[in-house]
């Protein structure tokens, strides 16, 4: 197969609205917000002018990776925090999840560096959604290690990329630049929590928005374009230390 980074237009008809979205695999409100946006895009008239590209963001580059700690047990060392907290935490962003139809077994899941996941997203070139939404689910629902590579390539066969390619790619630092320069983007942006929706760099989101004001934002960007400005009040998100819930 021939692997490409997902930064192009795959159509030759100029989208009028390019939606790009910073996200890391660990936060649960990108998952949430990736579901609202994509029920916001099935109502917007003119979701056939809009591209939609993924971007890279890391919440925690120094988890170690192969460390397979506990979610649970990972945030109970960076916080501070009691037990009993944290489950309360997870509880309140898994029912939130519910609400959007989707399952978090925060029971399961088990923190990773997301960097090689993100290389994964962009290798996947014009399938970057579908390794996304594979990701988070893998992550979230499964209970599956997204930093194995033998796991990544196993995400990517299951939705029909080629596995030899892509763990041949991942043992090399292919789209490794990709990736860090996601990263420096959102920080020449102002960018310091995820998900953030940048829609043709003029109209930013940040969190998991309500679907109505997701459709604002693309119904916005469809009519004009200029400085970017900030919609919707505070939602969830996560920041580069911590979720807010």
């Amino acid at each position: 197969m021939s692997l490409e980074t997902n930064n192009k237009p795959e159509s030759a008809t100029e989208p009028a609205v390019v939606m790009e979205v910073w996200s890391d695999i660990a936060c649960p409100w990108c998952y949430i917000g990736k579901r609202r946006f994509a029920a916001a895009l099935e109502q917007f008239e003119h979701r056939d002018r809009v591209r939609v590209v993924w971007r890279s963001y890391q919440l925690a580059p120094e988890t170690p990776v192969g460390a397979r700690a506990s979610e649970l047990e990972a945030l109970a060392r960076h916080k501070g925090l009691p037990a009993d907290q944290i489950r309360q935490m997870f509880a309140h962003v898994a029912s939130t999840a519910a609400a959007d139809g989707l399952t978090m077994d925060f029971d399961t899941v088990i923190a990773a560096n997301t960097f090689d996941a993100h290389r994964l997203v962009h290798l996947a070139g014009d399938r970057s959604e579908d390794v996304m939404e594979a990701l988070f689910r893998a992550h979230f629902t499964d209970g599956r290690v997204v930093d194995d590579r033998d796991e990544l390539v196993a995400i990517a066969a299951e939705i029909g990329l080629d596995a030899t390619a892509i763990r041949a790619a991942l043992e090399t630092d292919a789209a490794a630049e990709q990736v860090r320069g996601d990263i420096e983007e959102a920080r020449l942006l102002g960018v310091t929590g995820v998900p953030f929706f940048a829609a043709n760099r003029a109209i930013g989101i940040s969190g998991a928005q309500p679907v109505e004001v997701f459709v604002q934002l693309l119904e916005q960007a469809y009519a004009q374009s200029g400085a970017i400005a900030v919609l919707g009040d505070d939602a969830g998100s996560c920041a580069d230390d911590s979720c807010a819930v």
